[in-house]
């Protein structure tokens, strides 16, 4: 991942120095579990843990410069392993063992602690979620359907159904965890023909993941559903911030993003405030998204196994991962920090002189005797001369014969309450009490 979106905490998840000491815990562990069933002599696999070598930037170095040579990148790290640790024991490095056992191995385990990181992000975003929802429980503004003003609702609702949404993702990505967090030691086509069963389950236990059959490679649709997960939580992301792009414009102007000490939004004209954040999360979704059909794309590989998946998960797993969270992170500090502008809002709600109650108006004439159809042409032509006339549409609907001769003065005005009309908009709020 560029620096510009990397995070520390998936660096040393997916570093060349974290990838190679995942290697030699895989192969110390199987060194064990080799003793334990009586392959390896015990004090082989003593001696090679006491004398394993530091995985640290020279050790990658070194590694990259035996795979020069070998051009096979698991090979050069044995080569390497077993030079440091040296003398006769250091031959039964890798015994039984073929690449995909340790390589495989060590994604799942790294994509289990990126799952984990992950889930602490969104778990954090939710909470920031519920907070704002709560807060604005009762802060009315315009609904809008097609980009149209509809109806009121709150924008505590709107930011409820958010934080519901990015809970959902959260199951997702646990569950995405749980499937990807496998182990397999079964040898080169998966028929442990070289290696006791047992083994595979000991490192298993002592790397807390699930032993599965498998063929040489671990089944790549659990990658994908990682991959899916993490493209669910973008799509959720992005659905978020397409919202505040669009409440930031300025003919809106109800939510903006904090602006910072300092900050500068145009090189060139100083009074402008951008959505760069929530523009930036949109950009990098379609990253994560197009990122999911790589993976998809590597579920189907040729028999027992091929390599072309291999290049691929290089570039799409760690960046996706890192790509998700630096998303989810980015998210909750905009959420925290933005600018909520009621008073904008309730102007926003009479920007239509009371076009936003045309469905109250309708349903109450029909609730007065009115057949539906008359009802709905009324009040449409309402709305037009409403609209022409820059008058308010319930003082359009008082002056016609057709309307005050079924409908009383005030049960027209109670049409046009906003209370009313949002006395169960708070559900969406309440459904927040699952989460806690």
């Amino acid at each position: 991942m560029i620096e510009r979106y990397s995070l520390p905490e998936m660096d040393e998840i997916f570093s060349d120095v974290a990838r190679f000491s995942r290697y030699l815990e895989i192969e110390l562990h199987a060194l064990d579990g080799q003793s334990i069933v009586g392959t390896v002599p015990s004090a082989v696999a003593s001696a090679c843990r006491a004398r394993a070598p530091k995985v640290d930037e020279t050790f990658v170095h070194a590694v990259s410069q035996r795979e020069a040579i070998t051009n096979h990148d698991v090979a050069a790290f044995v080569d390497v392993v077993q030079e440091r640790i040296g003398g006769p024991e250091s031959a039964w490095v890798h015994h039984g063992l073929t690449s995909s056992d340790v390589v495989d191995t060590a994604w799942c385990a790294m994509l289990r602690d990126a799952a984990e990181v992950i889930d602490a992000a969104l778990g954090e975003l939710v909470g920031v979620l519920v907070r704002e929802a709560r807060n604005h429980r009762d802060t009315p503004m315009i609904g809008r359907t097609h980009g149209i003003h509809a109806e009121p609702t709150t924008f505590g609702a709107k930011v409820a159904l958010w934080a519901l949404q990015v809970d959902r993702d959260r199951r997702r990505m646990k569950a995405a965890r749980f499937t990807v967090a496998v182990c397999k030691l079964s040898g080169a086509v998966g028929t442990y023909s070289n290696i006791d069963p047992r083994v595979e389950d000991h490192v298993a236990q002592a790397m807390n993941l699930r032993a599965v059959p498998s063929t040489q490679v671990v089944s790549r649709d659990r990658h994908a559903e990682f991959l899916y997960a993490c493209a669910s939580i973008a799509d959720t992301v992005e659905m978020i911030a397409v919202e505040l792009r669009h409440l930031q414009r300025t003919e809106v102007s109800e939510v903006r993003e904090g602006f910072g000490v300092g900050q500068k939004g145009s090189s060139a004209m100083p009074h402008k405030r951008n959505p760069i954040s929530a523009e930036t999360l949109s950009g990098l979704a379609r990253v994560v998204r197009g990122n999911l059909q790589a993976g998809l794309q590597n579920v189907a590989l040729w028999h027992e196994r091929d390599i072309s998946h291999s290049s691929v998960e290089r570039i799409i797993l760690p960046d996706t991962a890192t790509l998700a969270c630096y998303m989810v992170k980015r998210l909750t500090r905009l959420v925290a920090n933005w600018e909520v502008d009621a008073t904008r809002m309730t102007e926003n709600l009479e920007a239509t002189r009371g076009a936003i109650f045309s469905q109250s108006a309708l349903l109450a004439l029909v609730e007065a005797g009115m057949s539906r159809d008359a009802a709905y042409r009324a009040v449409q032509e309402a709305s037009r001369t409403s609209h022409e006339s820059h008058t308010h549409l319930r003082d359009v609907l008082a002056t016609m014969p057709a309307v005050s001769s079924v409908l009383s003065a005030a049960r027209l005005e109670a049409a046009f309450d906003t209370s009313r009309v949002l006395r169960h908009a708070g559900r969406a709020v309440d459904a927040l009490s699952e989460l806690d």
